[in-house]
């Protein structure tokens, strides 16, 4: 799978399976991508000005999440690096690569849950790709997809309890995922078309790899300082650097 790294309304949800992969790898008509070719987009995502004030979560309402945190546990929608950079920051091509066809992954992107926790916070997969979710804690916990253009779903994983397997079959960026028995449980996942995104770590750095010569809008979302864009034209065989900045007090 490419290692690479941005919605929509008044149209109806198309239906969400569990398991499988449902989406078509190819489309009649689209273009083959030319690894020769390919060139690349890398960039730091970060922020300028002063940083947020990270909410500490509260887990008292469940003893045994409180028990698996010897200190406090800070919100991760308020993360900034020690460098300014932003860690959890999606980053894709959200115009661009239409033309071309990609196979879905058969290999599941994995949401586990740890500590009453989401990990990770952010994911991104391929629409037509499994999230495959499990839950390594001892409590249950509710699963519930905040969607807009897929089918929303809400189902309880006991302890012990089978993994959850969903496939969505409309791209959506982002889709908030709570759990209802945990409030503070946040986690997003993000559908592309293409395998061109990436999520943001401990450096704020991002790489989109194999992309096809031609010019493209790259998005990166940030659950804290909301979305922006910008333009960048790749080359054959050639790398661009493309930066976000966020300013502090920017959209929630």
């Amino acid at each position: 799978m490419l290692s690479l790294i941005v919605s929509g309304c008044g149209r109806k949800p198309a239906p969400q399976e569990s398991g499988g992969n449902t989406a078509n790898s190819a489309v009649s008509g689209k273009l083959p991508v030319d690894p020769s070719s390919a060139g690349s987009v890398t960039g730091i995502v970060k922020l300028e000005g002063q940083r947020p004030k990270p909410a500490i979560i509260q887990m008292d309402q469940d003893p045994y999440c409180a028990a698996r945190h010897s200190g406090p546990v800070f919100a991760e929608d308020d993360a900034v690096n020690p460098d300014g950079s932003l860690p959890n920051a999606f980053v894709y091509v959200k115009s661009g690569a239409e033309q071309y066809a990609f196979p879905i992954p058969s290999e599941p992107v994995t949401l586990d849950q740890q500590g009453c926790l989401y990990r990770p916070h952010v994911v991104g997969l391929m629409m037509g790709q499994t999230l495959h979710i499990v839950s390594s804690d001892a409590t249950t916990h509710n699963i519930h997809a905040l969607t807009r253009a897929n089918r929303e779903w809400n189902e309880s994983q006991l302890p012990g309890a089978a993994p959850i397997d969903k496939v969505f079959t409309q791209p959506e960026v982002m889709i908030p995922v709570k759990c209802n028995q945990h409030p503070w449980m946040k986690a997003y996942v993000g559908v592309v078309r293409s395998p061109f995104f990436a999520v943001t770590g401990n450096n704020g750095a991002y790489a989109l790899r194999g992309l096809p010569p031609g010019s493209y809008t790259i998005e990166a979302w940030t659950a804290r300082f909301g979305t922006e864009q910008q333009t960048v034209t790749v080359t054959p065989r050639s790398s661009a650097t493309l930066d976000f900045t966020f300013k502090s007090g920017g959209a929630p």
